[in-house]
């Protein structure tokens, strides 16, 4: 028989009230997961980079068939795991946004294709680095670095007494 609720007579009293069904309510959910906890098999196949090699070919082929050309550089990229993380080196914003996109199909492919249970995708941003070479934006600059590339147009430069005017 269920027990009869009084009514509160003030907000603490209420604050009470709930606070008690909602700590019946957790540990009905934690004694329901620790029930399906023992039921669940425990997998124990673990991704190598071996397997991952493997099945690779087969997941570009479905994002190849699928038209997704963005994917595509992301997953051509390097990629090499770690524990039960897979990481894909991707270069720049643009493609951390799409790789984003794409983790949960690509995780559920390689989990079908594999039979792993545990497994995770790790991004690893990698800039593009800017040139540390001078940007040759003049005709002098232009022209100063091909006397530097090359010494004998100096030597031609002072031998015939070329003058440049730009």
């Amino acid at each position: 028989m269920q027990k009869t609720m009084s009514i509160p007579t003030s907000l603490s009293h209420t604050k009470k009230i709930i606070a008690e069904k909602a700590k019946i309510e957790e540990a009905k959910i934690e004694q329901k997961k620790a029930e399906v906890k023992i039921d669940e098999p425990v997998n124990a196949l673990q991704l190598t980079q071996e397997k991952l090699e493997e099945v690779m070919p087969k997941v570009l082929d479905h994002y190849k068939n699928q038209n997704k050309v963005l994917e595509l550089a992301i997953l051509n990229q390097p990629s090499k795991m770690e524990g039960h993380e897979i990481c894909f080196e991707v270069m720049g914003h643009v493609q951390e946004e799409i790789a984003q996109k794409m983790k949960p199909e690509l995780l559920s492919l390689i989990r079908d294709l594999t039979g792993v249970g545990k497994l995770a995708i790790k991004l690893v941003v990698k800039e593009e680095l800017e040139s540390t070479n001078n940007k040759l934006y003049t005709s002098s600059d232009k022209f100063r670095f091909l006397k530097e590339k090359h010494p004998a147009l100096l030597e031609f430069q002072r031998k015939f007494g070329l003058e440049t005017d730009f």
